[in-house]
């Protein structure tokens, strides 16, 4: 027996759980970048230490992958910001077609937006904050400006969503077999 929603793409209830995971992601981010244009300064300097490498174990053989201009950093900053809000937007516009996907293509349109505002967020955590901010300027050496644990809890959160996102667009399709 195959569970079809009202959408024609799967389980109802799994794509009402991708509706509210997406809707969880889409505030989450919304309210990350609220915060950094609301109150600016605070985590500009979050930015700024872990660009300088100011708080890492000041080895040589690294330091020159320091960024010290304040400008640079500001700009920085500024593209994290602009990031999140555009992530915020797409995911909260996913979130609404996932709510009104009663009408033709809401829940594939609704995929696709929920899979881009996904991945920028994977990428802004894992590339940015993890990768580069973890590893190329050390920020793991820094006792007060290390965010690789939330990045990682970040990176792991929204891949978990976006495999229900695109488990929900699986369900009740046949098996391909042109492998």
């Amino acid at each position: 027996m195959r569970i079809r929603g009202n959408d024609g793409a799967g389980s109802g209830g799994l794509s009402w759980t991708a509706a509210a995971l997406t809707g969880t992601v889409a505030l989450y981010i919304a309210l990350v970048a609220f915060g950094n244009i609301t109150d600016f300064g605070t985590n500009r300097e979050y930015v700024r230490h872990v660009l300088a490498m100011d708080t890492t174990f000041q080895d040589p053989d690294l330091m020159w992958r320091a960024v010290t201009s304040r400008g640079a950093q500001d700009a920085a900053y500024v593209a994290v910001i602009a990031w999140e809000s555009v992530a915020a937007l797409v995911l909260l516009t996913a979130t609404a077609l996932w709510v009104l996907r009663g009408r033709s293509g809401g829940a594939v349109r609704a995929r696709q937006l929920a899979t881009v505002g996904l991945l920028m967020m994977m990428l802004l955590f894992g590339a940015g904050f993890w990768a580069i901010g973890g590893e190329w300027f050390a920020m793991w050496q820094s006792k007060q400006w290390n965010g690789v644990e939330a990045a990682v809890r970040n990176f792991l959160m929204t891949g978990v969503v976006l495999l229900v996102v695109q488990f929900s667009g699986a369900v009740g399709r046949p098996a391909r077999t042109d492998a």
